[in-house]
């Protein structure tokens, strides 16, 4: 099992180098080629809207057969495929199109990956955040080099070689890991539907959904807002290095002390953080200040996914554990993703970032309104369920 740990630490860093040339770079290459700002949030939003259809029919998959290494590896197989359309071809059409291709099969492998990750930690013993720290490490890794290396190979344009050169390490990796095959149990269709049924899941995904669309927002767009304020490429590396460094000790340490608080009170705090941060990036246009300010990621999103991904697991039976994390999954960069990115992207061609971000402050303010309040409804109910008995 240590073996097991070792490799999924591996591959968790690996995959996140391979999204870390992505999401920095891609927004100033199709600017490069002429794309507006809505255009660009499109493409890159877009894409993670059909994980709402793909992750859950892929963490299906894996429920009811039984494997996970098969499909991850397949998943990546076609991520590669497919990013050769993203760099070869020309027009905004084709680009959509492959765009979204790439994202079928890229972001369905993430829940996998989750689901494999939590399995071995709790048969070790150990926390998720200690296994899931290391693809932050990965991603630090290379935002922070990929823009020294795309420069000396000639410019963003390079973006393809840097890229599949990475894919190599996490295709290795997958050769040493342990399918945990479970206990054998086949999955049917009714148990999927069960799971659809659950109002509390599904009234915790909305949350999610309303708690994540400026989180998106600033996924697709923060590099643009900067490039807008004066930054260079390479600023633009350091702000996505900065912000998944600032992850890894939340991923290390706070799984240890998250058990004394309920999940929701936690992502109550979280949105009033999320509140702050986006007024923060509203009110202030020096880029140096918002680089430095994206470490904030750490009291935010990386608590926020912590968080999610446990009260996921405890809100779906065990045997459907792939299936609700991938429909988290679905809800974050899918539903949460085509809003941010399609949203925010008009509403800066059109007022600036500063409307964005304070448009990304008034939905987080709703969302802890919302969070908070299901919390304390939850915690009277549960009173008065136990005063009555």
């Amino acid at each position: 099992m240590k073996k097991q740990i070792w490799t999924l630490r591996g591959l968790n860093f690996s995959y996140y180098a391979t999204t870390a040339v992505l999401m920095p770079f891609l927004p100033i290459y199709f600017g490069l080629k002429g794309y507006s700002s809505s255009q660009i949030g499109l493409l890159m939003m877009f894409g993670p809207f059909v994980a709402i259809f793909a992750q859950p029919l892929w963490g299906y998959l894996s429920d009811r057969y039984n494997t996970s290494k098969l499909i991850i590896c397949v998943l990546w197989l076609l991520t590669v495929i497919s990013s050769v359309g993203i760099f070869y071809t020309s027009g905004y059409v084709w680009a959509f199109v492959f765009m979204l291709l790439i994202y079928f099969f890229m972001l369905s492998s993430v829940p996998l990956l989750d689901s494999l990750t939590i399995k071995a930690t709790l048969l070790e013993g150990l926390a998720y955040g200690s296994v899931r720290m290391w693809g932050s490490m990965g991603y630090t890794l290379i935002a922070m080099t990929a823009g020294i290396v795309l420069t000396a190979m000639g410019g963003v344009q390079h973006i393809p070689g840097l890229y599949w050169s990475i894919w190599i390490l996490p295709f290795v990796l997958l050769l040493f890991l342990k399918d945990d095959k479970g206990g054998g149990q086949r999955i049917s269709f009714s148990a999927f539907t069960s799971v659809l049924n659950n109002r509390l899941f599904l009234w915790f995904l909305f949350l999610v959904f309303i708690l994540m669309v400026p989180h998106r927002m600033n996924d697709g767009l923060f590099v643009l807002y900067l490039k807008d304020l004066g930054a260079t490429d390479s600023m633009a590396g350091w702000a996505w290095a900065l912000a998944a460094l600032s992850e890894v000790p939340t991923f290390a340490l706070f799984s240890r002390v998250m058990h004394r608080f309920h999940e929701l009170a936690l992502l109550g705090i979280v949105a009033v953080l999320y509140t702050i941060r986006w007024l923060l990036y509203a009110w202030i246009t020096d880029p140096t200040v918002l680089i430095w300010l994206q470490m904030t990621h750490s009291v935010t999103f990386a608590v926020f996914w912590i968080v999610a991904v446990q009260y996921a697991v405890r809100l779906v039976p065990e045997s459907m554990r792939s299936t609700g994390q991938a429909m988290l999954s679905a809800v974050f960069l899918g539903m949460a993703g085509i809003t941010g990115g399609f949203v925010g992207g008009y509403i800066k061609d059109e007022w600036g970032g500063h409307a964005m971000y304070s448009f990304g402050a008034v939905m987080t303010a709703v969302a802890s309104v919302l969070i908070l309040g299901t919390h304390a409804y939850l915690r009277q109910k549960k009173t008065s369920s136990l005063d009555g008995g």
